[in-house]
């Protein structure tokens, strides 16, 4: 969204970092406890605002099926290197 390679962009941890990230980071942070099966947001903020986009998944059957459907599809194609956008057809 602001003509950036995320590769580069990117800042993966906030461990000794203290203050704002630098201009043009990317802040992402994982974190992982207890039970929690899937609990992803995406938080777009700025000053004094922000939007947040959530999805919370309540059993692992909801990743089942999906990796279920790309072993299906994968079978089907010549070798190659695939991701979720061919699977999905997104491309």
């Amino acid at each position: 969204a602001i003509g950036k390679d995320l590769a580069q962009a990117a800042v993966y941890t906030r461990k000794g970092v203290l203050g704002e990230r630098k201009r043009g980071e990317i802040g992402i942070q994982t974190i992982r406890a207890g039970d929690i099966v899937g609990d992803h947001t995406v938080i777009f903020g700025g000053m004094g605002e922000r939007i947040e986009i959530t999805h919370r998944a309540q059993s692992r059957d909801t990743f089942v099926r999906g990796a279920l459907r790309a072993a299906r599809w994968v079978v089907k194609q010549p070798p190659g290197l695939y991701d979720m956008l061919d699977v999905l057809d997104l491309r």
